[in-house]
This record gives structure tokens, sequence and C-alpha cells, in this order.
């Protein structure tokens, strides 16, 4: 079969890819090896968007979609916070109807969660939805296109390139799929890997790209790994349970406690698992672990905090939340340099995303979290590995440095690289002008500040 794009991984970045080239009249095949599109925000259980600019374009549309859904998605506020007040283990959001989509699209411009309780509880508010509806309103956008075979269920095994051009990829079902374009949206890169392209992994040395808050030395310290779960509350209280002693640190971790529409919390311990003993475990072992974990952290919830024995399990994430493996060698990486500079001082001719999230780490190693002074912006290069033309990254292995990456990871910037990355597969990846435009007409933004035909597009 021949398409003009194949995607490999229906995340949130591959996801964006097939949508944006597929409504371009692209024909698209989407590979995707789990039984659900949205990969960590569906599967992973991080079934919210965190406050950041750039949201618009594809993730409105989802949200237009799920708007119209029963309990499927609403904006959410600060309720209480460990570092301003309230008897709480970290920090909760909550539905708040008062809130619209716009009010979403802002992080830029704290001192600091701790510093600066006034303005987060003005700018930070996120988009919670719910899984299943998700899952369902990017199939249901795909379908609409009528350009785009969706494949799960289904594994890529392999690929045939002719000096750095994707020929062809096999699947596990017996096919061959070639086409003149690639996106890999695959958490790891793992259609680049299997082209030969140079990856890293690890934090970089402050000598590699002069970033400030790199150490001396490299090293193998990796974004800490969360099992989300979620609880959903009950008339009764439940009985105080006993709580073993946590063996895997000090102390039980803080959360982050999302609300649902229809009430449920999704809890997210920061995090469960170190990266590196992650990767060490393998993914199998670690997902066991992470369960016997986080049953441990709900005791220890239930017994330490009563309002919580008014709330019953109802399920772990069918997939760990990873922040970080392996990241991809790209025409250009980027670096905490970028992210500091913003966008008043970058040079890139070629953005074809913005972000502001914070410079944000989880465990051994964190380089804490570090509030940006104004938004950044993604250079298309930083999604073409060096030496393999025809083919994109739109995902969390992405050329970024480990820096970097701590902040582009979000779900809502990935589906703006899976947007830039099936829009530069119709137009060409030598256009970024064009490229740029494309993503005008589309909503998707470019730009800051925001523009005013985009801000009464939103609202």
């Amino acid at each position: 079969m021949t398409y003009d794009l194949c995607v490999v991984g229906g995340g949130s970045g591959g996801f964006g890819a097939a949508l944006a080239a597929a409504r371009l009249g692209a024909s698209v095949i989407l590979v995707e090896k789990s039984d659900s599109l949205g990969g960590n925000a569906v599967r992973g259980g991080v079934n919210n968007w965190e406050p950041g600019v750039g949201g618009t374009g594809i993730p409105f549309d989802l949200y237009r979609w799920l708007r119209d859904v029963p309990n499927a998605i609403g904006i959410t506020s600060f309720g209480q916070h460990c570092l301003w007040r309230g008897n709480i283990p970290g920090g909760e959001s909550l539905i708040d109807p008062a809130r619209h989509y716009a009010d979403s699209l802002r992080r830029y411009g704290s001192r600091g969660m701790g510093a600066d309780e006034e303005f987060c509880r003005k700018y930070w508010h996120s988009v919670t939805f719910e899984p299943a509806a998700m899952a369902d309103a990017m199939e249901t956008l795909l379908a609409e296109t009528g350009q785009c075979r969706l494949l799960k269920k289904t594994i890529f095994t392999g690929a045939q390139t002719d000096r750095g051009r994707i020929q062809s990829i096999t699947l596990d079902n017996g096919e061959t799929i070639a086409a003149g374009f690639f996106v890999d949206g695959t958490a790891d890169a793992l259609l680049a890997l299997a082209c030969g392209c140079e990856f890293m992994t690890g934090q970089e040395s402050k000598e590699k790209f002069d970033e400030p808050n790199a150490p001396d030395k490299p090293n193998d310290h990796i974004n800490g790994v969360t099992l989300m779960y979620r609880i959903t509350p009950t008339a009764t209280e439940a009985p105080v349970p006993e709580v073993p002693a946590c063996w895997w640190r000090k102390g039980y971790p803080y959360a982050f406690f999302a609300q649902y529409p229809n009430g449920d919390l999704a809890i997210n311990m920061l995090p469960t698992m170190e990266g590196r003993e992650f990767l060490q475990l393998g993914y199998a072992a670690a997902y066991s672990e992470c369960e016997r974990r986080v049953r441990a952290h709900w005791a220890w919830l239930q017994a330490t905090y009563p309002e919580y024995r008014r709330y019953c399990w109802q399920w772990f994430a069918p997939a760990l939340g990873v922040r970080e493996t392996q990241r991809v060698v790209g025409e250009y990486v980027l670096t905490e340099n970028d992210l500091l500079a913003g966008l008043s001082r970058q040079q890139h001719p070629d953005i074809i995303a913005i972000a502001d999230h914070a410079k944000d780490t989880h465990g051994v190693g964190s380089h804490g979290c570090g509030e940006l002074a104004e938004p950044y912006g993604v250079p298309l290069r930083c999604l073409i590995p060096q030496g393999c033309p025809n083919l994109l990254v739109a995902c969390r292995a992405a050329s970024f440095s480990s820096i970097a990456a701590s902040s582009c990871r979000l779900s809502r910037t990935m589906l703006q690289l899976g947007q830039a990355a099936g829009t530069a597969a119709v137009f060409g990846i030598t256009n970024p002008a064009k490229i740029r435009t494309a993503l005008r007409r589309q909503h998707a933004q470019v730009d800051w500040p925001t523009p005013p035909s985009l801000a009464a597009y939103l609202n």
C-alpha cells in the first residue's frame, strides 16, 4: 500500500500529524500499537492539559468537539495547595464553570508557585477530560477527513531505507507500507531508531550546549515516571487503612489532584519511580512495581487525610506516564538557552510551535521547576533527524536537550508539533515560511502576542 504520509504512533503528536495532513488532502495511514489513540494523554492517565500558550489549532478543535459531550471536558482553577494553605499533600485543580478555554492559554510570567499565589490563581487554568471521550474525539476527527486509514493494535516492525530516505515500513500484520513522507509519533522515536538516527539519553553536561543549569558532567538521570490513578466520591467513609512503610524513598511523595467533570479525581504522584530505575527494570516490571507503590500511596493518603476516606479506588491508568527516555539528534537541538531567550530574542525563521511551560523535572537530578519570563518557539529543524530527509519526529523524543525536553513534553505542545509535522509533510520541509502561513490558516499559534483574529476565534 502506498500513501502520501505514513504516521507511526498515535499519541498526541502522531494524531496531530495525521489529522493535519489528512485535512489538507493527503492520503494518510496511522499505525498505533495499542487499542486507542492519545498516548500519555489517554492511556497514560494524564487526562489534563496544563496551562500554556500555543494550545490553539487542533487542541481547540478537540476541545470544541468534547464540549458538546456531557461530562467530557472542563476548565479548572486551583483549589488548595500545600504551598499556600489547606490540608492537602500537594495541589489540586477543580472544575470551574466560570472559566473558558482561552483562560488556559498562559503560564509564563510567574515567579513560581510558592512565591506567586495571586498570579497562579489568576492565570493558571487547566483542561481536564475523560480519556475515552478524548480517544473517541480523535478517531471521529480523523474519520471525518475521509483521507486517513487507522490501524490500531498494529506494531511497526522494521523500516527499509535507501541512502537515508525511508522507502517503506513493515507491520506485524504482514503489510508493507510505502509513503513519500513519514512521521514518527512513537514515544521513543522507534522509527528514527530503526533508521539508524543518532540519539541522546540522560542529562547533557554544561559544556555540551552551554546551558546554565546543566550539570558539570553528563549523567544518566532522566525525568521521573508516574503511574496515574483515579478515585471517585462515595457516600460512606472507609475505615482507616494500614499503611506500609515507604520503601522506595524517605517518605510518601506529594501529588497533584485533577478533578474530572464528573467529580472524580486523577492523582499524579511526583514521581512514582525514578526515570533511570524505570529504564533498568524494563516496562513490565516497572509497571508492576509502580502498582505496588501507588496502592501504598493511596493507603497513606486515606490514613493521613480523612477527607479521602470518602473516596474509593477506581482504576490504575493502563499505561505508565513516562516523561522522558531518549531524544533524537535533529538538524537543530532546542536547549535551555532557547527557553531563556524567548521569542523576543530567538533568531529562528522556522518556528512552528510555541510554548511557555516551566523547566520541570521530577526525581533525582531534578533541575526544579524554573518558570519562564515569556514564551519560546520550537523550530521545524527540531523535528528533522540528521540524515533522514523524509522523516519528521513529532513526540517527546524530538531534538531537545534534557532540560528543554522537560518543558516541551506536554500534550498540547505535542499536538502542536504534530500539526506542524503533518502540514510540513504536505508543503515540504524546505519552505518554513509556507508552513507557518498554512499553520496560521489552521488557527495554530506561531506568533506571540496572540493576534487579535486568533483571540476572536478562540472566543
